[in-house]
């Protein structure tokens, strides 16, 4: 229920304050008064659980990108010359060639600590890359549309969802550009094309250029003045 509608219902109460009984009150009163507002959809469940997959999936980011920094600090102290690209924490052949590193050291604290969290960003990956395929999946399911628009994934279509729902219960493109947050140009709403601008006026005169400080001169006036005799007595 958007607070806009229960506002002035809870104005109108005889009791001040809010409250559970108070809510529900109001609530009920507004829901009354506007029949067309949205209701519960066939969706819902589904995009629960969409949005339960994305925060696991966010986690999950988090925590290994966390422990990737501190295997790189690990990584340097033990070999200061080992060049780790950026990114390559995340790629399978990587943590292999590390793994295999780490196994041929003299297994101390640091290295035992060091191929833990290698360990940790191993199966991390791998439970990533299993949410990004049910991701995918769901996505395509509920609303493939959205995989066709270019620069949208299937991660950025699970957001998508996750924020404004269902595309469904938007009656024009405009109504989801602004729930969503998008600044739509007013140019892409018109269905007129917009008619060339007006050329610019143009100064019907242009001031002569300033004299010579060489030769200085009176700027001759625009206009003519008063004569001197009427400007002696003024």
């Amino acid at each position: 229920m958007p607070p806009r509608l229960t506002g002035p219902e809870r104005r109108r109460g005889r009791v001040r304050g809010k409250s559970d009984l108070i809510e529900a009150l109001a609530i009920a009163r507004a829901a009354l008064r506007e029949p067309v507002l949205d209701s519960p959809r066939l969706e819902e469940p589904r995009l629960r659980e969409l949005k339960l997959l994305v925060d696991h999936r966010d986690d999950l980011v988090d925590e290994r990108r966390r422990c990737q920094q501190r295997l790189r600090w690990h990584l340097h102290e033990l070999d200061p010359t080992l060049q780790v690209p950026l990114g390559a924490l995340d790629r399978v052949v990587w943590l292999e060639r590390l793994s295999r590193q780490l196994a041929r050291r003299e297994q101390t604290t640091q290295v035992r600590i060091a191929r833990e969290l290698l360990g940790r960003c191993r199966s991390q990956t791998r439970s990533i890359g299993e949410l990004d395929r049910e991701l995918q999946a769901q996505t395509t399911a509920i609303a493939p549309q959205l995989l066709e628009l270019p620069g949208c994934a299937a991660i950025t279509a699970a957001k998508l969802l996750c924020e404004i729902g269902p595309i469904d219960r938007f009656r024009s493109d405009a109504q989801l550009a602004r729930h969503a947050g998008v600044c739509t140009p007013r140019r892409q709403l018109r269905q007129t094309p917009t008619p060339p601008p007006r050329p610019r006026r143009k100064p019907p005169t242009q001031l002569r250029p300033a004299p010579h400080r060489c030769h200085p001169r009176p700027r001759p006036p625009a206009r003519p003045g008063l004569p001197g005799a009427q400007a002696e007595r003024g």
